[in-house]
């Protein structure tokens, strides 16, 4: 449509007043709760997201997280997250998806359970089904049905129930997932369980398609009268796509037919929906009434001339006049369309060159987190026989003069596990798909315990440490002791490591308390060596270190400082240091923990006896002849006996008909791999412990292997003390709970 230079007019008038009484709007909402415009944000987006405009509602959903990031809300930026989590979700980019979703869950858990919570957790069980990522989608899907049973929301449930009978289908479970859909479709029709029901039917009919066609017609038939009562008219679509194709296959053209005209009526008004919300007649009803005045005046206008001769010539000038003034409007009108649309060419161009730029850093970041992942993963395999022979050869009584040599080769190896260690963490936490655990732990003990660690260390120094703590610290807390721990390790170790005939003060002090939750404010400081100002910046980035010269002296490999401040990024904080060189250093951070009613009891005396071991059967599946060596001889070296088998299917024919106190697996094995081999074995013999044996690598976690059945884990290479006590701890408690 051609619009004429009045029209334009008109057009800009209207644009004008619609931003101004916007703009206004805005401004009387932020000047009375701040927090107002996140929620208005978030309508805006949902709104969009519902009318299918997927990239308004993307741009409003990051607005609302940029408002709350400014103003520190932390629930709004994990509602943000979420937002947007469901908008990717609904764009089939379940990556993206599951990164804003994790974000997100991870401040949820800092808060009290609550229905965006477990939406959230059910959200990311979603996602990792559309990614056929079977045993985490059932994870989270746990996880999901434990929050809503928290805030008492039953119907939920059912839509779980749901997602893990699907789960059943795809795993080859016909038998129990069909079980499943029936028990949710036994239920009464009530609340949200509509969609649900639906659903189940639907799944029951995709069983029965191949093998019973016409029962399966029965099961849409009812899955299609209930989906009528529901709002998920893309349900309904689906429905009655299948029933249309099913009626055609066992050649009912009626049928067929009847269901395809509903097909292609939902469709159609689905696509109307789409065409209504972005299209913009609004604005051309406006111009055309316009019009409509602009030519009932001029008629009045000559009908004014007729009556008058004088004013025709004034009227004929003040005409000319305004035609000239609207021409060169009109043409700089026209000439400012052809720049913004050469300009807004121009940045489409450059954000698509920056969105290839993007995904090239993506793949090479991904790529070299793989490669390290990889070399470090293999070079566990040769290290385990190092530090497992010189162990053995230590053990053997050496010659006084090859002691030495033992020691240096122990050290070294240790110092190379050490350093691939590292390389593996920062991966992992790079790698955003680590988890926050909620676990009740005591703060004090932890940091006792941890400093108890570095004493043969600081004595060598000549270093004293202090620990400081707030005697307001609860004495139970609710949080993830394990990346605590590995936080002040770091931290504590480097303090000391640069620290000599000094001192090194650990302290931990209660900054803000709240009914259930508590901030404390800690800090490792030190009068060291301290940091030249030039290296404070970049001193947290990996593989970086205060200078060559300190590299060469002390060792290390410039990754803890990295991983520490990864670490305290995902437990809610920002790591902040103070350093002046031959002074010392100072590292601080606050965190907020919740706080437990539970009181913990302190484990005292050793884990484990050596008679515990004695006489026991070991079954070792390993493929590594070196490591089948150093295994058995470690076992025998406490009396117990053990038997080889170096693949996974051998192993699992074997348990049939063989009995032993307790099975070692390799988890990369030839053929089919450890975790299979014992969910296999966990088919016909659950009481048998198996413990993993694995060179964890980026993509593995201990909750993952697991949940295959296995009941503790073991990282290559052993600590041989940590290897005898999860072998003495797993069968005693074995025998104690038959």
């Amino acid at each position: 449509m051609r619009i004429s230079s009045i029209d334009m007019r008109y057009l800009y008038l209207l644009l004008f007043l619609s931003f101004a009484k916007f703009n206004c709007f805005s401004q009387e909402k932020n000047a009375t709760v701040k927090v107002d415009s996140v929620s208005y944000y978030l309508e805006v987006s949902n709104f969009h997201k519902g009318s299918f405009d997927y990239d308004k509602a993307l741009l409003f959903a990051r607005k609302a997280k940029q408002f709350a990031t400014q103003n520190n809300l932390q629930k709004e930026i994990a509602d943000s997250h979420l937002t947007i989590g469901n908008i990717y979700h609904e764009l089939d980019r379940q990556d993206e998806a599951i990164e804003n979703y994790i974000r997100s869950i991870t401040i949820y858990n800092n808060l009290k359970p609550s229905l965006n919570s477990a939406f959230c957790y059910y959200s990311i069980g979603l996602s990792y089904l559309e990614k056929n990522n079977l045993n985490l989608a059932d994870n989270y899907f746990n996880k999901a049905a434990a929050e809503y049973k928290i805030i008492n929301i039953p119907d939920a449930i059912d839509l779980i129930d749901l997602q893990k009978g699907i789960i059943l289908k795809h795993k080859g479970k016909i038998d129990e997932a069909a079980k499943q859909f029936r028990a949710i479709t036994n239920k009464n029709t009530s609340g949200t369980i509509f969609e649900a029901k639906a659903e189940a039917y639907f799944q029951l009919a995709d069983i029965k398609t191949k093998t019973n066609p016409k029962a399966a017609i029965k099961d849409l038939e009812k899955a299609y009268e209930i989906s009528k009562e529901s709002s998920n008219t893309n349900q309904t679509l689906r429905i009655t796509r299948r029933l249309s194709d099913l009626y055609d296959s066992l050649k009912s053209t009626n049928q067929s037919h009847f269901y395809l005209k509903k097909f292609i009526g939902i469709r159609d008004s689905l696509f109307n929906i789409r065409t209504r919300t972005t299209g913009v007649p609004a604005y051309e009803k406006y111009i055309a009434t316009e019009q409509l005045k602009t030519i009932d005046k001029i008629n009045r206008e000559n009908k004014a001339q007729e009556k008058s001769i004088k004013f025709s010539k004034l009227i004929s000038i003040l005409s000319i006049a305004l035609i000239s003034i609207l021409s060169l409007l009109s043409l700089s009108l026209y000439k400012n369309n052809i720049i913004r649309t050469k300009t807004n060419q121009l940045l489409k161009d450059k954000n698509q060159e920056l969105e290839i730029e993007k995904e090239r850093a993506e793949r090479a970041s991904k790529a070299r987190a793989e490669f390290l992942s990889t070399v470090s993963h293999e070079l566990r395999t040769p290290l385990n026989a190092i530090n497992g022979i010189t162990h053995i050869l230590i053990e053997d009584n050496p010659k006084p003069s090859q002691m030495n040599y033992l020691n240096s080769l122990k050290f070294s190896g240790n110092y190379l596990l050490t350093f691939i260690n590292d390389i593996l963490e920062i991966n992992r936490v790079e790698s955003d798909v680590v988890e926050v655990e909620t676990i009740d732990f005591d703060l004090r003990d932890l940091l006792e315990n941890i400093l108890g660690s570095f004493t043969e260390i600081a004595n060598k120094n000549k270093t004293v440490y202090h620990l400081e703590l707030d005697e307001k610290i609860p004495s139970t807390l609710i949080g993830d002791p394990t990346k605590l721990s590995q936080i002040f390790i770091n931290l504590i170790n480097n303090a000391i490591k640069f620290t000599k005939n000094g001192h090194v003060w650990v302290s931990a002090t209660v900054k803000k308390e709240k009914t259930n939750s508590v901030k404390i404010h800690f800090e490792v400081r030190d009068t060291g060596i301290g940091i030249p100002k030039d290296r404070i910046e970049t001193i947290f980035d990996s593989f970086t270190q205060g200078s060559v010269e300190i590299n060469r002296k002390y060792g290390g490999t410039g990754l803890g400082l990295a991983i520490v401040k990864r670490l305290v990024h995902l437990l809610g904080g920002k790591i902040k240091l103070d350093s002046e060189e031959n002074k010392g250093s100072r590292f601080y951070f606050d965190i907020s923990l919740r706080v437990s009613d539970k009181k913990l009891e302190k484990k005292t005396g050793p884990q484990y006896d050596e008679s515990w071991l004695v006489g026991k059967n070991i079954l070792l599946v390993e493929d590594n002849k070196i490591n089948q060596m150093i295994t058995q001889k470690m076992l025998e070296r406490k009396r117990m006996t053990c038997h080889i088998i170096e693949n996974g299917e051998d192993a699992v024919e074997h348990m049939r008909n063989h009995t032993y106190d307790l099975v070692l697996m390799d988890v990369h094995l030839p053929g089919i791999n450890g975790t299979i081999a014992t969910e296999q074995i966990r088919k016909f013999d659950p009481e048998t412990p198996i413990v993993g044996l694995t060179a964890i690598s980026l993509d593995e976690n201990k909750e993952m292997l697991l949940s295959f059945g296995m009941n503790e884990v073991i990282t290559k290479p052993f600590d041989p003390e940590k290897f005898y006590e999860v072998i003495a701890t797993t069968i005693h408690q074995k025998i104690n709970t038959v």
